[in-house]
């Protein structure tokens, strides 16, 4: 949502006029001079900013941008309403592109790059220690809760089967295990 100090200077000179006919029924005075044109404000040309990486899914793309977000680099995606619509045009579009300002580049790369802690100190639980491959272990695994290829090939010819399986698989070195988990480790799921 765009800040209230910004907005004025974006309204056309007609919305201007009735903004400040509403400030003036309410008997409000605004904190900002409303003719101001973004004096002090920084503007995000499309110039300024350097491609870093692409992603075919929404949530590997949200969660390097609040990486970077979190190591306090401001960071924009593009193409990321187009795949929202519909994620089978991602690669149609290039995938979701996470973008930095050019002088933000090396650092955003950096915080990128961090590895995968082994492990996390929670307040109030203790330590929480990552899964890892129990072939090479590596932190680059994932839960498939999912068989993507069945449930992509079925929703292509418009009778989405949601086929699930429960296995752990390595990026690293492919390899593929399931493990019995308590219904505490794993959040149900439920159909919908």
């Amino acid at each position: 949502m765009r800040s209230f100090s910004s907005l004025p200077a974006t309204l056309s000179p007609e919305g201007q006029e009735a903004l400040e006919a509403e400030f003036r029924r309410r008997d409000l005075i605004p904190e900002v001079d409303l003719h101001t044109q973004n004096q002090g404000q920084d503007v995000v040309e499309w110039d300024d900013l350097v491609m870093l990486r692409q992603f075919r899914d929404l949530p590997e793309a949200l969660l390097a941008k609040g990486s970077l977000e979190s190591a306090g680099i401001e960071a924009f995606l593009v193409d990321d309403n187009m795949v929202r619509m519909d994620w089978f045009i991602s690669n149609l579009v290039g995938g979701i592109k996470l973008c930095v300002r050019r002088e933000d580049e090396q650092a955003a790369l950096d915080a990128l790059e961090q590895p995968t802690p082994p492990a996390i100190e929670v307040a109030g639980i203790g330590t929480y220690e990552q899964p890892t491959c129990p072939g090479c272990n590596s932190l680059d695994i994932r839960f498939e809760a999912l068989n993507r290829p069945v449930a992509y090939t079925s929703a292509w010819l418009g009778v989405p089967v949601r086929l699930r399986r429960r296995r752990w698989k390595c990026d690293a070195c492919g390899e593929i295990w399931k493990t019995e988990l308590e219904s505490s480790e794993y959040p149900k799921q439920t159909s919908d």
